[in-house]
């Protein structure tokens, strides 16, 4: 019922900028929570950003400073502006969301990713 689509991923400089968006569509009143996670070749999926509505947004250590995590509710779309890129930083992205339904039910919900490489 719900899909979430990735998009904005590309190739960029290192110390260039990027925004990706999250397009959530279906039958949504609204999101519970918001986040975005990153997997590298050869490393495990790690935790990028992370927000419940009315508070503060967790970021993932290695970018702390330099990415950050918003959101449209009126559109149903969550962005994550990156500063800074390393090529560390090069990953598939992808967009995770709880999302609050007519049924008044939070259901949980991946993005497919989009792939973000930084070149040094």
């Amino acid at each position: 019922q719900v899909q979430l689509v990735e998009s904005g991923g590309g190739l960029v400089q290192a110390g260039g900028s990027l925004t990706l968006s999250c397009a959530a569509s279906g039958n949504i009143l609204g999101f519970y929570s918001m986040a975005w996670y990153r997997q590298a070749p050869g490393w495990e999926r790690e935790l990028v950003a992370f927000s419940i509505s009315d508070s503060s947004t967790e970021y993932g250590d290695s970018v702390k400073g330099r990415f950050t995590l918003s959101r449209d509710y009126d559109k149903n779309m969550v962005y994550l502006q990156m500063n800074s890129l390393k090529p560390e930083d090069t990953a598939v992205y992808y967009c995770n969301a709880e999302v609050v339904d007519s049924d008044n039910h939070i259901r949980h919900y991946w993005g497919q990713g989009t792939l973000v490489t930084v070149s040094s």
